[in-house]
């Protein structure tokens, strides 16, 4: 026991610039140690810099006490997602340390239904405060074990189209991926996602599906998806935090994940050919 307290704890730095904000994040193991989100509408290049040195400076880190940088590589900005990848290729390079890429959407997956979740608890709170009853519970889905939860993060692509993905999650693990990250057209993947619930075997439905993250331009079209009984349909507007680029960056690099400092790339998503073209005619 002696030991492992006298073993040095590992720091890692998290970047993400996928979206508007830039959110970034310093981790001590899976603890949380200083975050900054900064709104830039993108650009971002102007802010990487100065927020990662005062990242460091508030944490009271210096270059060589860190263990590993972690940073997301989209899918999102095209021109965003390269500027924290550069960054943390060419500091892991510098400082030679592990760098790791980390899905985009599935930390907005992981945080957005975290800040929908607490919205509801307090939401219950206040009403159970005032007397109220009948609140809808995001928990709901029968008896036993946690039920499972659906998250569809979006980031707006523009044209009725979004970068997005699918996740389950019934605990306080990392959302679990249920389809691979891509830019798709709103309506045809919420009627696909509609189509997987209902063809779904009652037990395997989700107690609730949350669609987190730019919600705004896809909000009347998110609202009309079809659940079966049972499922709740939750939308939260949700903005990145560094904490979530954090948590899963440190889950990978403390597994001993690590990507080849050349070879890691943004992840660049593009429509399928049908819906491509479809976009043309259009």
């Amino acid at each position: 026991m002696e030991d492992l307290q006298k073993q040095p704890r590992q720091r890692f730095l998290a970047l993400d610039t996928s979206t508007a904000v830039m959110a970034a994040s310093v981790m001590e193991g899976h603890a949380l140690l200083e975050e900054r989100n900064e709104r830039a509408e993108r650009n971002h290049s102007v802010h990487v810099v100065p927020v990662m040195e005062q990242l460091l400076e508030a944490s009271r880190t210096q270059p060589g006490q860190l263990d590993g940088i972690a940073v997301g590589i989209g899918p999102g900005s095209y021109t965003g997602i390269r500027i924290a990848v550069t960054a943390a290729k060419t500091l892991a390079w510098a400082w030679d340390i592990p760098v790791v890429g980390v899905s985009s959407l599935q930390a907005l997956a992981w945080g957005g239904w975290h800040s929908g979740l607490a919205a509801k608890a307090e939401a219950a709170a206040e009403d159970a405060a005032a007397g109220a009853g009948g609140t809808l519970s995001a928990d709901q889905g029968g008896t036993g074990a946690a039920p499972v939860h659906w998250i569809v993060p979006l980031v707006d692509a523009r044209r009725g189209q979004a970068y997005t993905a699918l996740f389950a999650s019934a605990g306080s693990a990392a959302p679990r991926r249920l389809a691979p990250d891509a830019i798709r057209m709103v309506d045809g993947w919420l009627e696909a996602l509609a189509a997987r619930m209902a063809e779904a075997a009652p037990e395997e439905r989700p107690a609730a599906v949350w669609i987190v993250g730019e919600t705004g331009p896809h909000a009347a079209t998110a609202a009309e998806l079809r659940c079966p009984a049972g499922t709740a349909l939750q939308l939260v507007p949700y903005e990145l935090e560094g904490r979530w680029i954090g948590r899963l960056g440190a889950e990978a690099l403390l597994a001993g994940q690590r990507d080849d400092v050349h070879a890691l790339v943004p992840n660049y998503t593009q429509l399928a050919e049908a819906e491509a073209n479809l976009l043309r005619k259009g």
